[in-house]
């Protein structure tokens, strides 16, 4: 997890940005898509939040993917979260909306 716009002192040692491996798959975890630097070398997904939409695309051969928010409904937006199957250097995404 990352460290969120919202989260304050009781958040201070959750770092704003991770990067991580699963099997061949490198990950950019980051809040805000907005914080995301322009040269991702060696990333393979981008994992960000902030609007709490959900959103999903590859963009230049990486997977850009925001779960959305499976919490309390925000904005009038869809309550989602995504599965994410990773399989060496490949990954598959299943989205799942939340009825109330």
């Amino acid at each position: 997890m990352v460290r969120g716009n919202n989260d304050k002192e009781w958040a201070e040692h959750i770092p704003a940005i991770l990067t991580f491996q699963i099997e061949d798959c490198r990950f950019f975890l980051v809040h805000n898509k907005k914080e995301v630097p322009k040269t991702l070398t060696g990333i393979d997904a981008v994992i960000f939040g902030h609007s709490h939409r959900y959103f999903e695309q590859i963009i230049d051969g990486r997977l850009w993917l925001n779960p959305g928010s499976c919490g309390k409904r925000r904005f009038d937006q869809e309550i989602t979260l995504a599965i994410l199957t990773v399989d060496s250097k490949a990954s598959s995404v299943q989205k799942i909306t939340i009825q109330p």
